[in-house]
């Protein structure tokens, strides 16, 4: 039975991707795709309503989000998800704690609610419990939960309605993890701002910041991903390097030795995609 479940599911999401764009997210215990034909449909743990189909039951195969159409980014974390609209809206469902959602209440919604004060937006992340849209004139806002500053707008105070991250300007980019989140230029540099307990904003130091830092010694990056404790990035020319918490290895420079600062992965050229846990 679970064999034949996961090959529907393969089944469905690469049929999806045969006749236009699609996209496929993973949060903490559900997963949703998207296609450009507008539909989104989500399936596994609902205890919160992270899958926006008006209920808390879990789902053991996709449903339709009846509520939510034209799609062209999702974003997923621990319990809440997040989209952005043709025209540049932001709607999200889920788990509110801390404000979340950004609707300006702390209420947690079954279905998906429209993000307030967020317009232009062309990208999306979500921490484990912050979210942050990119817009299109190279800003960022975040709302949500703000301990340790991970809104990035100066305070440590919380938001249930959009807040503008302090010094950032020019991303193209953006990516959130368990407390913190990072942004990167047009011209390849990287800002952070946030949780900062294992050097995961790469600024030299384990101090928290409340605005956005730069990374040191990266200077040409492509792409960015932020993990739970950790942030990895690709270079020009394919290169990888990483910085944070490094208890397991995750940053791959064959130690297991925390960095605040970016180190090279060993054994990877010509990397075009990356992802962090």
């Amino acid at each position: 039975m679970i064999v034949n479940l996961l090959l529907m599911v393969v089944v469905w999401f690469h049929s999806a991707r045969s006749v236009m764009s699609a996209g496929l997210e993973l949060g903490d215990a559900y997963s949703c795709g998207y296609w450009t034909s507008s539909e989104v449909k989500c399936w596994g743990q609902n205890d919160n309503g992270q899958l926006g189909d008006g209920t808390t039951k879990n789902k053991t195969i996709p449903v339709l989000l009846s509520v939510v159409s034209n799609v062209e980014a999702i974003a997923m974390s621990y319990s809440h998800t997040c989209a952005v609209l043709s025209g540049g809206t932001v709607k999200c469902w889920g788990s509110n704690g801390g404000g979340r959602l950004g609707d300006g209440t702390t209420t947690n919604s079954l279905t998906a609610v429209s993000v307030t004060s967020v317009t232009g937006a062309t990208g999306i992340a979500l921490g484990g419990s912050h979210s942050c849209a990119l817009l299109s004139d190279g800003t960022a806002r975040c709302w949500g939960n703000n301990g340790n500053g991970r809104l990035g707008d100066g305070t440590t105070t919380s938001s249930p309605t959009a807040v503008t991250v302090s010094s950032v300007t020019g991303a193209t980019a953006i990516s959130a993890g368990g407390g913190h989140t990072c942004a990167m230029s047009s011209g390849g540099t990287i800002q952070c701002w946030g949780l900062n307990n294992f050097g995961q904003l790469g600024n030299g130091d384990m101090t928290d910041q409340p605005t956005a830092v730069t990374v040191l010694g990266v200077t040409i990056a492509t792409a960015i991903s932020v993990g739970n404790v950790h942030t990895c990035a690709i270079l020009t020319g394919g290169t990888v390097q990483c910085w944070g918490a490094n208890t397991y290895g995750q940053l791959g420079d064959g130690s297991t030795t925390s960095s605040s600062s970016a180190v090279s992965v060993a054994l990877l050229t010509g990397v075009t995609a990356i992802s962090a846990g």
